[in-house]
């Protein structure tokens, strides 16, 4: 039997609650969580839904819970970065120069193997894809609109192009981290606009079946994100906040593989 919407939603509003809480730090580690009674009070909820929330916080690394010692708060190493939800309550909180530094080396290991596999084995229906992606990425930036959506589905479908079954996998978690990456490069004056040749010359080269020209253009969009990020790092001034829940950042992302 499946739980209704309602259920759902209360499990999804408690899951997030707390996730924000213990990655915004208002948990410290190997800090206890509150006891049920006071959760249940503090989200209007069940017992029923706040245990569902703890074992999902459990799997994302996150927690742990055990006899005698209750349900307290992991190191940020134990949590796991691959996980949307993580990778989006860290965007919504604050990100960090840690969490972008370790972004950008992401990127420069998994996008260039992704553009070469590409190369060899992007299909006409993937060519096409990308191609729908970039015209919208082009139309956002001389007519206004969401360039960062495009520009998600743009990377995810090069990752799809790959057809490295873990590639495409890696790519749920990859979307949210990109989408930070890429929220911070819009930011820059132009830096939609100066980061479409980059896309073109990427995408041609997968049209041309180039593995060497498609791995110097996705290093070429990476260190151009690379430097945005440095300049966000070098400057004095607070880091960004991505906005949006979890599910409203990555709508874009699963509609596209729909």
């Amino acid at each position: 039997m499946q739980d209704s919407p309602i259920i759902k939603n209360m499990h999804g509003h408690t899951l997030e609650g707390l996730g924000l809480a213990i990655v915004s730090g208002r948990y410290s580690v190997a800090e206890a969580l509150p006891p049920e009674p006071v959760l249940c009070q503090q989200f209007g909820v069940s017992r029923t839904v706040i245990r569902e929330a703890v074992k999902s916080l459990v799997a994302k690394g996150l927690i742990t819970t055990g006899p005698k010692v209750g349900t307290r708060v992991q190191p940020q190493q134990s949590w796991n970065w691959f996980d949307p939800d993580v990778i989006t309550w860290q965007a919504q909180c604050g990100l960090t120069p840690e969490f972008l530094r370790d972004l950008v080396e992401l990127r420069g290991v998994v996008e260039p193997a992704a553009a070469k596999l590409a190369a060899l084995k992007a299909t006409p229906q993937d060519i096409a894809h990308m191609e729908l992606a970039y015209a919208g990425m082009k139309h956002a930036v001389e007519h206004g609109g969401d360039y960062v959506s495009h520009d998600l589905r743009f990377h995810q479908g090069l990752l799809l192009a790959s057809h490295n079954r873990m590639l495409v996998q890696m790519s749920k978690a990859l979307n949210a981290l990109l989408r930070t990456s890429f929220e911070i490069s819009t930011r820059k004056k132009d830096g939609a606009k100066l980061s479409l040749p980059g896309h073109r010359a990427l995408l041609d080269a997968l049209i041309e079946h180039s593995p060497k020209k498609a791995e110097k253009a996705i290093g070429t969009l990476i260190d151009g994100a690379a430097q945005d990020i440095q300049v966000v790092l070098a400057s004095r001034r607070k880091l960004p906040v991505v906005s949006g829940s979890p599910s409203q950042i990555l709508v874009s992302t699963r509609k596209s593989v729909l």
